[in-house]
């Protein structure tokens, strides 16, 4: 019975994304209903609705003519290619800036001071009064962006955060509050998301290349979180050592969007309403909004509880490029509970049974991964990195512990 609910939820959630989106056809539609009804058995009745018929069945026509017609002409694919840091350069206000990529799993942009600041820097943030809007020029698309990309999935349209700004090192002079805003996930898949599709004309010609129009500047550089128009959802992961310094790792299910079946970090998913706090406010210091997601992430997805957990610490930032450059936070959590402790049965949540398939603990020896890559060894090809994680870890997984080793070096220095 709750797979069937689960399923018309979803189903609920996709068509009133496209209405929303689609809101003049359904709006002609209501003309030639009300045209209809006005046909009475009276000569002005007859002709006065007739009258309004006509039109409202034109202006539907015209409509519905419009809508398949605007991006009817287009093929989406997925792209295999790695994204092109050749020709899209990092944002000139992220300094050191470096583009990391790792097969098969995808690319980011990372800032060792950017990280610093992060860690070791309160940074104010303000919740917008409206909501995230799609720009007109991707309302349309969206039709042919969500099938593509969710392959027939079970997906819900809920609410996300975002962000309009980016963790900066401070300047001078205090920088202005990092502003985030509510959007919902379809929002997200039919903007950043759609960086993981080629777009191209049938007739050869005029194609669109999203990740070029979309998170490319005039100048050639990627677009900073500021200069976006994306919904660019922040996301957030957590790596959770037990007491006695196991490393807790989750398994994700084929019905995961970003990594399905691939190692993922302790808890990881996206910001949301709730992490605003028990009594949202609109301003708040940003790294507490991100920590209180990570534990309920890590505790939805573990089915460890709050008790359990010690502290975590945000210690990292990135950018996904792959799916239009999303905003990435990591932490690590120092939990109360033993390797012998997680042992026990976990309940998880019906929902996320669907996405996360049990946890487990490895070893990992984070104080010689922290030299082997301070001594410029490449992340994958690290000896201390478990060969499960170098084979199956996900990118925010591998990110996180990245994270964490130069985190751990710059905190012993």
């Amino acid at each position: 019975m709750r797979q069937w609910v689960r399923r018309l939820r979803s189903r609920y959630d996709y068509a009133a994304f496209q209405v929303s989106n689609e809101w003049p056809v359904l709006l002609s539609v209501v003309g030639v209903v009300l045209g209809a009804v006005t046909i009475l058995p009276s000569s002005v009745g007859i002709v006065l609705g007739a009258l309004a018929f006509v039109l409202g069945l034109g202006a539907f026509l015209r409509d519905l003519h419009e809508l398949r017609r605007r991006w009817a002409d287009y093929e989406f694919t997925a792209i295999a290619a790695p994204f092109p840091t050749a020709t899209i350069k990092p944002p000139g206000a992220y300094p050191e800036p470096l583009y990391l990529y790792l097969p098969n799993r995808g690319t980011a942009l990372v800032s060792g001071p950017v990280d610093q600041a992060v860690a070791s820097q309160s940074m104010d943030a303000r919740l917008d009064e409206e909501l995230y809007r799609l720009p007109k020029s991707l309302k349309g698309s969206a039709r042919y962006v969500l099938p593509k990309i969710n392959y027939g999935r079970l997906v819900f349209n809920g609410k996300i955060i975002g962000m309009r700004g980016d963790p900066l090192p401070p300047g001078p002079s205090s920088p202005p509050p990092i502003r985030l805003h509510i959007a919902r996930f379809f929002d997200a898949q039919c903007s950043n998301e759609m960086c993981t599709l080629e777009v191209t004309h049938r007739s050869g010609e005029d194609d669109f290349d999203p990740r070029t129009e979309l998170l490319t500047s005039a100048n050639g550089q990627l677009r900073t979180l500021a200069e976006s128009v994306l919904a660019d959802c922040i996301g957030i992961s957590t790596i959770a050592f037990t007491a006695d310094n196991a490393l807790v790792v989750t398994r994700q299910t084929s019905r995961n969007i970003a990594s399905p079946q691939l190692l993922a970090p302790s808890g990881s998913g996206s910001l949301d309403p709730r992490d605003l706090g028990p009594a949202p406010q609109r301003e708040g210091v940003l790294q507490d909004v991100v920590r209180r997601g990570m534990e309920r992430e890590l505790q939805e997805e573990t089915g460890i509880r709050q008790d359990e957990i010690r502290y975590t610490e945000v210690i990292g930032f990135a950018r996904w490029l792959e799916r239009g450059a999303k905003p990435e936070f990591f932490g690590v959590t120092e939990l109360s509970a033993t390797t012998h402790d997680l042992k026990e049965q976990r309940r998880l949540t019906s929902d996320e049974r669907l996405y996360t398939d049990g946890a487990f603990t490895l070893r990992i020896d984070l104080p010689e991964l922290s030299r082997e890559l301070a001594d410029g060894t490449d992340l994958l090809s690290a000896p201390s990195l478990p060969q499960k994680i170098k084979e199956q870890g996900s990118l925010p997984l591998l990110l996180a512990l990245r994270a964490a080793a130069l985190h751990y070096v710059s905190a012993i220095r």
